[in-house]
């Protein structure tokens, strides 16, 4: 299982991320242009010290992504859009999936849903248009490990009350 960021422009969520995949042992692709340098302190914050541990992968372009994508993978590409009728919860995961979010500012293009193999959306109340793509990229991450039986064993230790 990967998470693909597609053209992302707020470090922090990027960062977000970024930890999450880390603490998950998820890996995660860039797919640039970035609306930020990859070396911004809100990035660096908000990953911490997680991103030392983050299996990170960078593409220069949605075509050098897909390219390789196609020709290595194996898995499908499952993008996560407000576009989409079928809701994440009625969706059947794999363990090879790529979950791919878009731009905060504008989702991705045409050519990038064209290429998905799947498109899932998050059941909303009526009236809203979008969650924050790190909130989303986590709840929809969250239940594909749970599927697919993909969650790191918890480690051995005292439990909190």
């Amino acid at each position: 299982m990967r998470l693909a960021l597609y053209e992302p422009d707020i470090p922090q969520n990027a960062g977000s991320l970024m930890r999450l995949g880390a603490c998950l042992g998820v890996g995660l692709d860039i797919i640039e242009p970035c609306g930020f340098l990859l070396t911004d302190r809100s990035l660096r914050r908000a990953g911490m010290d997680y991103l030392q541990t983050a299996d990170i992968a960078r593409y220069e372009s949605w075509n050098v992504f897909i390219a390789g994508f196609r020709a290595g993978q194996g898995g499908r590409l499952v993008l996560l859009t407000t576009k989409a009728d079928l809701p994440f919860t009625g969706f059947a995961f794999a363990p090879g999936d790529t979950l791919l979010v878009g731009r905060e500012s504008a989702g991705v293009t045409q050519a990038v849903h064209e290429a998905a193999d799947a498109r899932v959306t998050i059941p909303m109340q009526p009236g809203q248009r979008s969650l924050n793509v790190a909130q989303a990229a986590a709840m929809v991450l969250g239940e594909a490990l749970r599927q697919t039986g993909q969650f790191p064993v918890p480690r051995k230790g005292p439990t909190r009350a």
